[in-house]
């Protein structure tokens, strides 16, 4: 039999993870990373506070479309109401800030900030972007388009061409986003950047409208034209709808009294074109809703980059005859998968993909890592014996190296 060769240093990064979990991840887990890392897309969400984020939709898009997903929020939320505490100021905004990254460990995407602040409430756009440093913000969003190369972007506030008066920081979140959108591709804002991105331009920008944003203004919600996306799908792997995770990620604002039902059954979300490449139906559209998703005309598997047929080829075959019984037969392919990736270490998605498939790696082998100090107190500068050990689950064997 084969000995597969897991380097000491590949292990360590997950260590910290599993402690955390305290539990070994389920067959249902290992099958949804099978899932996931056979699409190299993504889509980054854009507001300005903490918790107006639509997790219902960064659950969907992460756990059931499977692409990569991020939340920007503009803000740490300092000016914001304190419903459990008595921190004000840049000590709610860490609280809140720990708010989001506990949502986003539940709906499992990503987070980024801005050095925006919540000086609390604004009349208008113009107000907050004077007060925000417009330049320094819009900077600091171009950064994470650049570093994070989304494929779409989508905002929880309607740019003002819509009319639609909210929040000066929420106007302000669209119209900064509508202008990092097309800056992030020009070579000459911000080159200072450069040096560690390079221009990116994401395929289309799209407002997450609702039926909320026509109820004071006397118009009735039009859905001709607008992309609908049920986003309460069941997740058979987490064994939950992306209603029910999207209740507990949304229940982790407690600062802001937050709390959400977790719901199951069809839940619809509401996207209208902002910028870039729209969204055209090929199908006969039903009342003139077009019902593709939003990442209509883009390419999410790895056909997407030079060779990729080949990667494609292997995580299908993993995924195709993957078996719960025995997790580590799939371990032949995704070595295969992995020597791939390391021979094309160079490419943006491959480097970003590849620690998903180590951890896959590590979890279908049944490797669990548990580190234990031997003695229960120490003092700065002592030395403190600590006891490491893998263990093996799985009946692979194993070996280890520095």
């Amino acid at each position: 039999m084969r000995k597969y060769l897991l380097l000491l240093l590949a292990l360590l990064p997950f260590f910290s993870l599993w402690a955390q979990q305290g539990y070994p991840p389920s067959i249902g887990e290992i099958r949804q990373g099978l899932e996931k890392l056979r699409v190299p897309a993504s889509v980054l969400y854009i507001a300005a506070h903490p918790d107006d984020e639509n997790t219902r939709f960064i659950a969907w898009a992460g756990n059931v479309r499977n692409v990569e997903a991020a939340y920007l929020s503009l803000t740490r939320g300092d000016g914001g109401q304190n419903l459990i505490g008595t921190e004000k100021g840049p000590l709610l905004g860490l609280l809140r800030t720990y708010e989001l990254m506990a949502a986003r460990s539940i709906d499992r995407g990503e987070q980024f900030f801005t050095r925006a602040n919540d000086f609390g409430y604004s009349k208008s756009a113009e107000e907050t972007l004077r007060i925000w440093d417009r330049d320094a913000v819009l900077e600091d969003m171009v950064w994470v388009i650049r570093k994070y190369r989304p494929d779409v972007i989508v905002t929880r506030f309607p740019p003002p061409k819509y009319g639609y008066r909210t929040h000066g920081h929420h106007q302000a979140s669209a119209i900064l986003a509508e202008e990092a959108f097309r800056l992030a591709a020009d070579s000459t804002a911000y080159p200072w950047q450069l040096g560690e991105t390079e221009p990116w331009q994401a395929k289309r920008l799209y407002w997450n409208t609702s039926t909320w944003f026509y109820s004071g203004s006397g118009e009735k919600f039009d859905p001709r034209g607008k992309v609908m996306i049920d986003v309460g799908a069941f997740n058979g792997n987490l064994g939950r709808s992306m209603g029910e995770v999207a209740g507990m990620s949304r229940s982790q604002h407690k600062s802001q009294g937050f709390g959400a039902a977790q719901t199951m059954g069809r839940i619809e979300e509401w996207f209208e074109y902002v910028a870039g490449d729209s969204i055209v139906s090929e199908e006969p559209e039903s009342e003139g809703i077009r019902k593709k998703d939003l990442f209509d005309g883009i390419i999410t598997d790895w056909t997407r980059i030079k060779g990729g047929a080949e990667l494609k080829q292997l995580l299908d075959k993993a995924l195709i005859e993957f078996d719960p019984a025995a997790p580590e037969a799939s371990l032949p392919v995704l070595l295969q998968a992995l020597d791939w990736m390391n021979a094309h270490s160079e490419n943006y998605w491959v480097a970003r993909k590849r620690p998903e498939l180590e951890k896959l790696i590590l979890m279908t082998a049944g490797v669990d890592i548990e580190a234990l100090a031997v003695k229960p107190a120490t003092v700065p500068g002592e030395d403190l014996p600590v006891d490491f050990r893998v263990i093996v689950r799985r009946p692979v064997p194993l070996m280890l190296s520095e």
